[in-house]
């Protein structure tokens, strides 16, 4: 028998569970405890849970599934863990050191189909989704990794920006939101969660009405369907005006700022012109809209892009600001390591 990881229950469903198996309610709130507060990872250290139970539990679930493969640190503090998972597939995911926090950002699947032609991550072709528990054990391992170093540190926000779309993963992703909002356990604060999104518009819809409370980021880089076509495919599907409806709905019924998040590629979408049709674009929205431009991390093996030069970038969020337009430029992690989303990972794999 597979056994599940117990990761993957949120506390309602390790309750039902377990009530369900004859033991008492009170008994998955000491499981929990041990979980995410003392962060055990074998069931046998849970001293105060009855031997029955412990039975149980190591029958039909496992603890760790992920084992650390690969660790960059780079010297502005970010890590970079390249994680094996139990069937042998590699996902990364990274701890960053900001002002505010540690942030990790997490993998919500094996490989991406979504296909943005400056992307590392869609380099692989999507292989799988993975767990609920696949997906909170990223948080547990980089926590205990801080655990270690015996700094008292903790992980306090969370970005799902990692390999793989989210929304293509809905299920999963919003027991792992449930998961680790939970005051009882990592207790992360539903501000301190972005989920990004290449901008499915149904599931941005269903997010909406789950009224999770995180914060929602949209992968949009570029202002017009010829061009966001061309760098990303799935505009073909979900084209721009579809994809501003559903933006439109999420803001109606939240009232939440969104993030739109705009990667700036030399010569291709980072023109003056390029500024100004965005700002058009998000006009009457932008109360409740940041801008958020990337600088881009080349990729080997996407060479017919190119970081856009400093005056562009300048330039650009010049434009965006005079037009009253609120943004940013994206403040660069581990650019001495693999930088880019997915290159750590495919060169494991090309290395292999």
């Amino acid at each position: 028998m597979n056994k599940a990881s117990i990761y993957g229950l949120t506390l309602d469903q390790l309750t039902a569970w377990l009530m369900e198996h004859g033991h008492k309610k009170s008994r998955a709130a000491q499981v929990w405890d041990w979980l995410y507060r003392k962060r055990v990872t074998d069931f046998s250290e849970m001293t105060d849970v009855n031997k029955e139970c412990i039975q149980l539990l190591a029958d039909h679930f496992v603890i760790q599934t992920l084992t650390e493969h690969t660790r960059q640190e780079s010297a502005d503090g970010t890590v970079k863990f390249l994680f094996k998972l139990s069937d042998g597939n590699l996902i990364e995911t990274v701890l960053m050191r900001h002002k505010f926090g540690l942030s990790v950002c997490v993998t919500t699947q094996v490989g991406c189909n979504i296909g943005c032609s400056f992307c590392a991550s869609g380099l692989l072709a999507k292989s799988r989704d993975l767990s609920g528990g696949e997906i909170v054990e990223q948080i547990m391992k980089v926590q205990l990794y801080l655990d270690q170093a015996k700094r008292d540190e903790r992980v306090s926000h969370v970005v799902v920006m990692g390999i793989g779309e989210p929304f293509d993963n809905f299920k999963n992703l919003v027991n792992f939101l449930t998961v680790i909002k939970d005051h009882k356990g990592l207790a992360i604060g539903p501000r301190h969660i972005t989920v990004s999104t290449s901008g499915l518009a149904d599931k941005i819809v269903d997010f909406t009405d789950a009224q999770l409370q995180v914060n929602l980021a949209i992968s949009l880089h570029a202002p017009n369907n010829e061009l966001r076509t061309r760098i990303m495919k799935i505009n073909r599907a979900v084209p721009i005006e579809k994809l501003m409806q559903s933006i439109d709905y999420y803001l109606e019924r939240t009232k939440r700022r969104i993030t739109l998040e705009y990667i700036l590629l030399k010569d291709v979408n980072d023109r003056t012109e390029h500024a100004l049709e965005l700002a058009d674009l998000i006009a009457h929205r932008r109360q409740l809209v940041n801008v958020n431009l990337i600088p881009y991390n080349p990729v080997d093996e996407h060479s017919q892009y190119q970081r856009s030069e400093r005056e562009s970038i300048r330039a650009f969020y010049d434009t965006l600001k005079k037009q009253g337009v609120s943004c940013s430029v994206r403040l660069e992690h581990g650019t001495d390591i693999d930088a880019a989303c997915g290159q750590l990972r495919s060169k494991q794999i090309k290395a292999g």
